[in-house]
């Protein structure tokens, strides 16, 4: 779906954990082919009058430092935290620290792998968490944040 007019002005942070700068090449048969830059390029592509930051790190603080700045200077943020999702009350603390939404983001389905991944630490603070989907668990979390933008300007 081509984006309306509602999505103009508005400002996305895609921040992306540990590995996720291997995808393309990584278990290709769990999280696709196609890699984190071609990944983002479509989105942008799709969402013209989005701006679209993104930011990778393998590193826990770098993300939590992350999420710290983009309080105040985003619309919302796409928060892909990898590994750290199960396991960092860090990340879990720093989104319910900011103001901005942050939805969770997982490529493939968390809750039908392995059962130490169907525990989420940072879902609990986020808005929201869409998995499975492929690459395109992205551009839903797009579509999720113009839902929310979209209701706030009607209430």
């Amino acid at each position: 779906m081509p984006c309306a007019q509602h999505c103009a002005a508005m400002d996305i942070l895609i921040i992306n954990g540990p590995n996720l700068n291997l995808l393309g090449r990584r278990e290709p048969g769990i999280y696709g082919t196609e890699s984190l830059d071609g990944c983002i390029a479509r989105l942008r592509q799709r969402y013209p009058d989005i701006r679209l930051d993104e930011f990778q790190s393998n590193i826990e603080g770098e993300l939590i430092d992350a999420l710290q700045a983009a309080d105040g200077r985003y619309d919302g943020i796409l928060l892909n935290a990898g590994g750290y999702t199960h396991t960092s009350v860090a990340i879990r603390d720093a989104v319910a620290a900011i103001s901005v939404p942050v939805i969770e983001i997982h490529i493939s389905n968390v809750a039908a792998r392995e059962e130490f991944r169907h525990t989420s630490l940072v879902g609990a603070a986020a808005v929201g968490t869409i998995a499975g989907f492929g690459t395109d668990s992205y551009a839903l979390g797009i579509e999720a944040l113009l839902l929310r933008k979209e209701r706030n300007e009607r209430m």
